[in-house]
């Protein structure tokens, strides 16, 4: 295969952004389309460079190629919608049906949470396994907010050892996740900005007491239906071909989720604090964007070189 042939299918690929199995076989029976589109020009009398420049040609460009193979291979099945949902439904029968009262659920609802990415990133990185990613990293955040109870003399040594490791996690996963697809990385983040916002207006001040419980039992089931909205938006993302539509129903669903907050808990989040957490949800979706940018144009890529993902 020309050297032309194969720079257009590597550009192809580039812009696809889908399963490694789906992708090998996008580019496979791109590759049989123009060799035998190559033949026919060439019977025509043209050389093997005018034809195979003709044949890109009618193609059309490589980015405008592979963004109508995206959308045309992107519309995920209602079983992989429902996996890719089931952690925020999940978290919503926790709150709605106030299984959070009871430690036993809470474990069972993380450990398998924490089991299933942990099984799913080291066999094969499907696009459905990123909010289970993204759920699994909230025992991460508590063990280190638990460190400052710690005494003193023990904390300075825990965060000497749970930072380093920590920041590995996270850039692993980072990294790894900017080389499949930049929004995978907004979806795995998704539920950052309502859980933190919903951890605000709970104001337990450390220390959750009998007053804290109550509000958070007062508070629950509209928890459960912020949770739900990011289930539909996920679901809807899932179920959708077109790419900025997709981006635009994730933002949506995050930004209802908020709107649940602001409503229900008004007077325990300021305007602040709103502001604050509307930029962090504008931030899960610009910052990956930018990343992979860099990485495309090389700023960063020595930094995300890459790897197979599966």
């Amino acid at each position: 295969m020309s050297t032309g042939i194969d720079e257009y299918l590597h550009n192809v690929k580039s812009s696809l952004r889908l399963e490694a199995p789906d992708e090998a076989e996008v580019i496979r029976e791109l590759a049989t389309h123009i060799e035998d589109e190559v033949k026919e020009l060439k019977g025509t009398g043209l050389r093997d460079d005018e034809a195979v420049s003709a044949c890109i040609r009618l193609l059309g460009s490589a980015k405008s190629v592979g963004r109508k193979i995206y959308e045309a291979h992107s519309q995920g099945t209602w079983q992989q919608a429902l996996l890719t949902s089931l952690p925020h439904l999940l978290f919503a029968l926790l709150f709605i049906l106030n299984w959070w009262r009871g430690l036993t659920a809470v474990l069972i609802l993380l450990i398998g949470i924490m089991s299933t990415a942990v099984y799913g990133w080291w066999h094969r990185k499907s696009g459905w396994l990123f909010p289970w990613i993204g759920y699994s990293l909230l025992p991460v955040i508590i063990a280190g907010l638990s460190l400052i109870y710690l005494p003193t003399g023990l904390t300075w040594i825990a965060f000497i050892v749970y930072i380093p490791l920590t920041l590995w996690l996270i850039l692993r996963v980072i990294t790894q996740t900017i080389k499949k697809d930049w929004l995978y990385l907004s979806l795995m983040l998704l539920p950052m900005p309502a859980i933190i916002g919903w951890f605000v207006a709970a104001d337990w001040q450390g220390n959750f007491n009998a007053e804290a419980e109550a509000r958070l039992y007062y508070d629950a089931p509209w928890i459960g239906v912020s949770f739900l909205a990011l289930a539909f938006g996920v679901v809807t993302f899932v179920r959708i071909r077109r790419r900025w539509l997709k981006i635009s129903v994730l933002f949506m669903s995050g930004a209802i989720a908020l709107t649940f907050i602001s409503s229900y808990a008004r007077g325990r989040l300021d305007f602040i604090v709103l502001l604050l957490l509307i930029l962090f949800l504008v931030s899960i979706f610009l910052v990956p964007a930018l990343l992979e940018n860099g990485v495309k144009t090389g700023r960063w890529g020595k930094y995300f070189e890459h790897r197979p993902m599966s």
